[in-house]
């Protein structure tokens, strides 16, 4: 008896994407199926970064199949492929840039860069090209974080190169002034900063860009949301009642300027004592994932208050760098894959499918 197509499909239709929840075939992941004399291969093409989970997904799929009667060799290839996915009306995608996400926070303090170069060290990790813009121009952390130093070289003397540690691609005001000076500017300077380095950056072909974002609602938050094609943005809060007050303000600013909220982080969710492993939920308990609940959104993760966190990202080594293997470092990841999943199951960006319209004078 010869297997056919359809039975391949209808196997592979039990298999579960273990990140999206999703089975293959519905998924549409199943691409260039070939079936001959019993022999099957096929290519699975997953929307997001997984490089530590192809092994897996690939053991899973060939066991499906093989259980299928008369199977006989069988070839499965596991890859992913990210595309540019839409973005708020009216604002163009930027060249080499696929998609953008906006980390931010209502208030300072809950631990959203640390958050931010993690989630891109994480995301990197996993194979994808990701760059990270420090849009704190008043407080830029990100040079320190991924211990990073110097001045950006420029090739045209319009444009500067990204800076580049641990396989992230970065810019930052802070590479640009001395770390002792402050930015003592109002708020056309600073959005004007905001818009050189994410414009004048020549970012090299980026899977995702993770915009660092600076506390509050204010006038970069405001210029990002109406100039920059923000795919996603992605709320940071402890589970402090006060914390989270200023979180929910953020997140309806996003709501209101359209972009998507892709989920929550909660940051210092509990702290276990170094000494005698007592867990304790000193900032308050459930809050982030009640935010979640009340806004309909992802609660995405919940990270602990810990000494090494600090310590890592102080030293230009964050913990999905110095610790990969580690319990935080695998809370980071799985975040970053489920953002990443968010993101690919967003509508494709078709803007570049239709014609430009160009009226001319004869």
């Amino acid at each position: 008896m010869s297997i056919t197509a359809e039975a391949v499909k209808a196997a592979l239709a039990q298999v579960i994407d273990p990140n999206t929840g999703k089975d293959f075939v519905s998924g549409k992941a199943v691409k260039n199926l070939k079936v001959e004399d019993g022999d099957i291969s096929l290519d699975i093409e997953l929307g997001y970064p997984a490089k530590s989970q192809i092994d897996g997904i690939r053991k899973t799929v060939i066991a499906a199949l093989k259980a299928l009667p008369g199977a006989g060799n069988i070839s499965v290839g596991v890859s992913a492929k990210i595309i540019a996915h839409t973005v708020q009306r009216g604002v163009k995608l930027m060249p080499n840039v696929k998609n953008i996400i906006a980390v931010a926070s209502g208030k300072g303090g809950v631990g959203k860069s640390t958050t931010a170069v993690n989630l891109a060290l994480a995301l990197a990790a996993e194979g994808a090209a990701v760059g990270l813009l420090d849009a704190d121009i008043y407080g830029p952390s990100q040079p320190m974080m991924l211990g990073v130093s110097g001045r950006p070289q420029t090739v045209d003397g319009k444009s500067m190169e990204p800076m580049e540690n641990h396989g992230v691609q970065v810019s930052s005001i802070g590479f640009l002034i001395d770390p002792d000076e402050p930015m003592v500017w109002r708020g056309p300077m600073v959005t004007q900063a905001l818009q050189q380095l994410l414009e004048q950056t020549n970012w090299r072909d980026l899977d995702y860009l993770i915009v660092d974002m600076p506390p509050g609602t204010g006038d970069i938050q405001l210029t990002l949301s109406q100039k920059v094609p923000v795919t996603g943005a992605v709320i940071v809060t402890t589970p402090q009642d006060i914390a989270l007050l200023d979180a929910r303000k953020g997140l309806k600013m996003f709501e209101k300027v359209g972009i998507p909220i892709l989920g929550i982080v909660e940051n210092m969710s509990t702290h276990i004592c170094s000494n005698c492993g007592h867990e304790e939920h000193i900032f308050g308990a459930g809050g982030g994932e009640k935010m979640c609940k009340d806004f309909h959104v992802d609660f995405l993760g919940a990270l602990p208050l810990t000494m090494a966190i600090r310590e890592q990202a102080d030293a230009g080594r964050p913990t999905v760098v110095a610790d990969p293997d580690g319990p935080v470092a695998a809370i980071y990841k799985d975040i970053a894959r489920k953002i990443a999943v968010q993101v690919a199951e967003k509508a494709k960006d078709m803007s570049s499918k239709f014609p430009s319209i160009v009226i001319k004078n004869d």
